[in-house]
Parts: structure tokens; C-alpha cells; sequence
């Protein structure tokens, strides 16, 4: 660990974690959630009616977008190795996705959509590997869980607060105003990120260099086996879409199709609310668990999503199966992102902090979307129950992934903080 890095470590314990400048991130996080969680929850509604296009235009539109997010991800992280870069592409990233976003209101074709919504999309890929990055400049490396499970459960809040708040928009300006409407909270975020930055220590001066995308200087080292565990996650992190869809089938049988489809949501929301309240807790035990802390959290969302992938496989699972699945789940996503997160801004040289944090976004997209696809696909032609299997599978493998980079004796392991 460098010089520097072991001072804040050793003073993270008396050194507020909570700075202005967290505390600006983490909101930032929250009305960009919201921001976009507005017309995401519209957008279904809005292709499909108000410009009356089929499903399948609805499904092209998120597939691409989705694409765009990644490779925005992967190229941003590229761009956020340079402090003075990563702080212009923040706030530009929160700026494009909010204006954007919200033009989708205006728009009168469903191409006009796809297009800005592709846009904004791409812009939001660009500027994750920048905010995770200027998080680890806000705060002692002691403290990266803790800052990291605040922003998390921040960002899960939002996703609470954005499709109850499109509900609420609809209902008194209608679907068009509510789309536009959502740009208040898109450029708020964008102020939160400028004060964040103003916050943050001096960026280091440094000659300006040609964009070049780091990979093998981010996987050197314990870093490269802590990613082949993440990569091994989120081959199996599948999108909450098919944990509804199964909640949805499991329970029309008893309740009707009207009704199982509200209780899905429901339990949706409950899977938003145990990653918002788990997130943060998460990150503080990550830090008091020293240098090892985030693989162990990381661990510990992996057995979460295990346990709750095995009872999305029971065949019809009841009510309360269900309910404990979607929490289960919800524990699972709010500690493994935010040790992810920590992880990486401990493991990786800051130099390359933000390719590290590009490839980890860059995996994560690939991963959710392979998840999806195979598991869509096993749910469609086999069973339930092969799809969920399957997901369960690659819990496994994480888990061993995990272990062995836990292991002791392990080259490059420092000792625990």
C-alpha cells in the first residue's frame, strides 16, 4: 500500500467519512436516479401509445441504449484516468443525461426517441467510471466502504423515489410534461457534482496524454483475481425485469393477472428498499474487515443472491417465498455493488483508478445483459426453474472465484488495516 494510502488508512478511523463532498456525490446520485427513473417508467407507456409503436421498437430502443451504456462506461474509464478530465466529464455526463432524457417528451416519432434516449444512455455510461473515481478523491481509503455504500444507497433511493414521483407527474401534467419535468432533477444532480468537485484536493498537474484504454496494468496483481470473481457475478446478476416476470407467473394462478402484477411490482419496490438499507452497512463493515473486507462483502451479497435464486426455483413459490427471494436479493445487490466498488478504489493504482473503475462498469453492463439473454432464454424454452438453476450456478462459481483470492499467502495480499 503506498504511504499515502496507509495514512488515511490509519487515520480513517478518527477522519469524518462523511464529508460535504461525499455527501455532495451521494446526491448526485439520488436526483440523477430520479431524473431518469422518470421517463424509464414512462418510456414502456409512452413508445407503445402515445406514439404508437410495437413492443418490439420498445425492446430495440433498450437493447441499444443498454450497448451505448456500456461502451460509454468502458471508454469513460479511459477518460477518468486523468483527475482533470474525469471532473469535466462528471459533470458533462450528468448534464447530456438530464437534457437529453427529458427531450424525450418532445419527441413525435419513435426514432426521435431512440435516438435520444441512446444518447443519454451513452452519456450516462461516460460518466460512472468519473463519479466513482472522484468519490475515492473525497475521501480517506479507509473509508471507501462506508463512502461507497452511502452512494449506493443513495442511488437505490432514487430508483424508490423516481417511478413514485412519475406516477404522481402523469397524474396532474400528464406523460409528456412529466418526461420534460424530469430534467429538474437531472441538472440538480449536475450542480451537486460541481460542488462535490470543488471539494475535492487539487487535481494533480500532470502532462496531457493520448486516451489510451489500460486494461493489463488494471488486472496485474490481486486486482485481476478480485475481477475474475466479479466477472463470475455478474454473469449471473440478472436484470429485476425476470424476478418480476417470475413473481408475475408464480402468482397470477391464485390472484389473477391485474393483481399479480401490481404484488410483483411491490415486491420490486421491496428489492429497491433492502438494497437501500443494506447498502451502507454493507460498506461499514467492509472497512472494519481491513483489506479484506470488500471480498468478504462481496461474498456475502453472492450468497445472498444464491439463496434467493434457489427460491425463485421453486416451482410455483408462494407469496412469502417470494417476498424473502426479492429481499435476499435486494441484501445481495446493495453488498456487492458497494464492495465492488471498495475494492476497487483499494486495489487499484491511481494512476489506472479510473480504467479500473471503466472495466468493472464495462463488466458489470456485459455481464447483467449475458445473464439476461441465457436466463431469458432457459426461462422461455425449459422452465422456471433452469433459468433460476442456471443463475444459481454462477453463484457458486463466484463464491470459489472469491475464496480463492481470499486465500492466505495469497502474492500481493496486504495485511488487513
Amino acid at each position: 500500500m503506498p504511504d499515502g494510502a496507509r495514512a488515511d488508512a490509519a487515520g480513517a478511523g478518527t477522519r469524518p467519512w462523511l464529508t460535504p463532498g461525499v455527501g455532495a456525490i451521494g446526491t448526485a446520485s439520488f436526483l440523477a436516479d430520479v431524473g431518469h427513473e422518470i421517463p424509464t417508467a414512462l418510456l414502456p407507456g409512452f413508445v407503445t401509445t402515445t406514439l404508437g409503436a410495437p413492443a418490439a421498437a420498445l425492446g430495440l430502443i433498450e437493447g441499444v441504449s443498454e450497448g451505448l451504456a456500456g461502451a460509454g462506461r468502458f471508454v469513460g474509464g479511459a477518460l477518468a484516468d486523468d483527475p482533470r478530465r474525469r471532473r469535466a466529464v462528471a459533470v458533462g455526463g450528468y448534464s447530456a443525461t438530464a437534457v437529453l432524457s427529458a427531450l424525450i417528451g418532445a419527441t413525435t416519432s419513435v426514432v426521435q426517441a431512440g435516438v435520444l434516449r441512446g444518447a443519454a444512455w451513452a452519456a450516462r455510461g461516460l460518466r460512472v467510471p468519473a463519479r466513482n473515481a472522484l468519490l475515492a478523491d473525497v475521501v480517506p481509503a479507509g473509508a471507501y466502504g462506508r463512502a461507497y455504500g452511502f452512494e449506493r444507497a443513495m442511488d437505490n433511493l432514487g430508483a424508490i423515489v423516481g417511478p413514485l414521483l412519475a406516477l404522481g407527474l402523469v397524474a396532474l401534467v400528464g406523460v409528456r410534461t412529466a418526461i420534460l419535468l424530469s430534467v429538474v432533477p437531472g441538472l440538480l444532480a449536475a450542480v451537486a457534482i460541481v460542488s462535490a468537485i470543488r471539494r475535492a484536493r487539487p487535481a494533480r498537474v500532470v502532462p496531457r496524454r493520448p486516451l489510451r484504454f489500460r486494461i493489463r496494468p488494471v488486472l496485474r496483481g490481486r486486482l485481476g483475481r478480485v475481477m475474475a470473481g466479479f466477472v463470475a457475478f455478474e454473469v449471473g446478476n440478472v436484470a429485476a425485469t425476470l424476478l418480476i416476470l417470475r413473481a408475475t407467473d408464480a402468482l397470477t394462478p391464485d390472484h389473477g393477472t391485474d393483481a399479480a402484477t401490481r404484488i410483483a411490482i411491490a415486491l420490486y419496490v421491496l428489492y429497491n428498499v433492502a438494497a437501500t438499507v443494506a447498502s451502507l452497512p454493507a460498506g461499514g463493515l467492509s472497512d472494519r474487515l481491513g483489506r479484506r473486507g470488500p471480498l468478504l462483502v462481496t461474498a456475502a451479497g453472492v450468497a445472498a443472491f444464491l439463496a434467493a435464486y434457489l427460491l425463485f426455483a421453486v416451482p410455483g413459490p408462494a407469496l412469502l417465498v417470494l417476498g424473502v427471494a426479492f429481499t435476499l436479493a435486494g441484501v445481495g445487490i446493495g453488498c456487492a455493488e458497494t464492495a465492488e466498488h471498495a475494492a476497487v478504489a483499494a486495489f487499484a493504482p491511481e494512476d489506472v483508478r479510473g480504467s479500473a473503475f471503466g472495466l468493472l462498469a464495462t463488466v458489470q453492463a456485459i455481464g447483467n445483459v449475458a445473464a439476461s439473454v441465457v436466463a431469458g432464454l432457459l426461462y422461455t424454452l425449459a422452465s422456471p426453474t433452469a433459468a433460476f438453476g442456471y443463475l444459481a450456478a454462477w453463484m457458486l462459481v463466484a463464491l470459489g472465484v472469491l475464496a480463492l483470492a481470499l486465500a492466505p499467502g495469497t502474492r500481493g495480499d496486504a495485511a488487513p488495516a
